[in-house]
């Protein structure tokens, strides 16, 4: 069975406005050093998957800028969205092309936006579940050993454990639960059995369209409807058309919490959705300060714990603390990092306001 990555690649992030626009979204944005989020997501692939392998689903806006960071990745090994519907759609689009090709075709989907700092962990998760799904079917899920409480993470409840293989246990899951208060993590957290969804997946692409079947017939039947028309010059309008027509449903609830045959592998592989601002912060290199960012030149007077991008001026803070400073030039945002999942706020209010030449 041939190995496939799905790079999930067609959102915008805009949690990470004003950098983040629709037209240069944060997976191809340089985060942490010089290499964007998107070239990490390939490079860790090395050696699990070849580039003929990887297809990225992404957007007709986005599709160039991903091609001048990609430039191995071809040209048919993209799968374009005409619109945002979340990742059932996505994953569905992509497993149906998948299989149209290969119909024992094995899926990796990954996020193309997250960071992991222990590649060779990633790699070996990554083998073991491809390893299991080719002999046993089902859904796996790689769940994150946590760390702290964390409210702004679902967790997958893991049960049973089926297999393990070098240190690492293969659990039927249990439960998923949503983005939980302080207290309900915290329980978690003590309970031992409660991980982090990374969203990251593994399968056959036979067997996730079996289950969109199972529990999502109509998004099954309006995809089904566009295999006949791949590769003809009537495919576009007829992908609009569905697309037009179907739920924005994610994944996870879509299918995964419904499912019986799904599977977790618990692992630490140093992970970060790196959903805010304030979690760019947390993973960034500090200054004696305790300030992080990209700067020209920085004056601290009585401040401390802020993040500040202005790679092109002086800034200088004065008696301020815990900001999130961000200056594209175009665009200034400065917030609380506490408030930092706010940011998407604003850009649904510039478009409210018609203010998109700034989203």
């Amino acid at each position: 069975m041939a190995i496939y990555a799905v790079l999930m690649a067609g959102g915008v992030g805009t949690r990470f406005w004003p950098r983040s626009r629709e037209s240069y979204p944060k997976q191809v944005l340089n985060i942490l050093d010089d290499e964007t989020m998107i070239q990490k997501t390939r490079g860790r692939l090395k050696g699990l998957v070849s580039d003929e392998n990887i297809r990225i689903v992404t957007t007709a806006q986005q599709k160039s800028i991903i091609q001048q960071q990609l430039p191995t990745i071809a040209e048919n090994n993209y799968i374009l969205e005409p619109m945002g519907k979340n990742t059932a759609p996505c994953i569905g689009l992509a497993a149906l092309h998948l299989l149209v090709e290969d119909p024992e075709a094995v899926m990796v989907v990954l996020p193309a936006d997250h960071l992991i700092s222990n590649t060779s962990e990633f790699r070996e998760v990554i083998r073991i579940a491809v390893s299991f799904v080719q002999e046993n079917g089902g859904l796996v899920t790689l769940g994150i050993t946590p760390t702290e409480p964390a409210t702004g993470y679902g967790y997958i409840q893991a049960g049973e454990v089926v297999s393990e293989t070098k240190g690492h246990k293969i659990h039927r899951v249990k439960t998923f639960a949503e983005k939980p208060n302080l207290e309900t993590a915290q329980r978690f957290l003590q309970s031992g059995d409660f991980y982090w969804n990374s969203g990251m997946f593994i399968w056959k692409a036979s067997t996730i369209l079996d289950e969109i079947g199972e529990k999502l017939p109509d998004l099954h039947e309006r995809l089904w409807s566009l295999q006949k028309y791949i590769g003809s010059n009537r495919y576009e309008q007829k992908l609009t058309e569905v697309y037009q027509s179907i739920r924005n449903i994610s994944i996870d609830v879509g299918v995964m919490q419904e499912a019986s045959e799904v599977y977790v592998i618990p692992s630490e592989m140093g992970w970060s959705d790196v959903g805010s601002w304030a979690t760019v912060y947390q993973i960034s290199k500090k200054d004696k300060n305790l300030h992080a960012g990209e700067y020209e030149e920085l004056v601290s007077i009585h401040s401390k714990e802020c993040y500040v991008y202005s790679p092109d001026k002086l800034v200088a803070l004065v008696g301020v603390k815990d900001l999130v400073i961000v200056d594209t030039g175009d665009a200034l945002l400065i917030c609380k990092k506490s408030e930092a999942q706010l940011v998407k706020e604003t850009v649904d209010e510039l478009k409210r306001r018609g203010l998109t030449r700034w989203t």
